[in-house]
């Protein structure tokens, strides 16, 4: 079973940057799609960004494009989300999670970590 730590949230000024990293265990991280996703009390948990296993591809949603960067470091089994131009609509909790393979589904998941832009 995959552990997913995430770390890096705070509160930052609109405008700002944050550099958010995801620490993974299990022999295979190398294997798997990692994404982040994000939530507000009231809402439903919404898309990010994603990498694919290989790096090969990478996919953002709209509202992000272009203000944040997510990679990955295989060797060191971490996936990061650097946020630029941070804007109060983008304060939420920040989930990693890990797509498994078979299903496509984002089965794993972290505890997540509390990011605040103030206006």
């Amino acid at each position: 079973q995959v552990q997913l730590v995430e770390s890096g949230g705070g509160l930052v000024q609109a405008g700002g940057s944050l550099s958010l990293s995801c620490a993974a265990s299990g022999r295979t991280f190398g294997t798997y799609d990692m994404a982040w996703f994000r939530q507000t009390p009231g809402k439903e948990r919404e898309f990010v960004a994603r990498i694919t296993w290989n790096r090969g591809s990478i996919y953002y949603a709209d509202f992000v494009k272009g203000r944040f960067t997510i990679s990955k470091d295989n060797a060191k089994k971490m996936v990061y989300l650097q946020m630029n131009s941070l804007k109060p609509e983008d304060t939420a909790i920040y989930y990693c999670a890990r797509r498994e393979t078979m299903s496509g589904n984002f089965g794993s998941w972290g505890q997540g970590t509390q990011v605040t832009v103030s206006s």
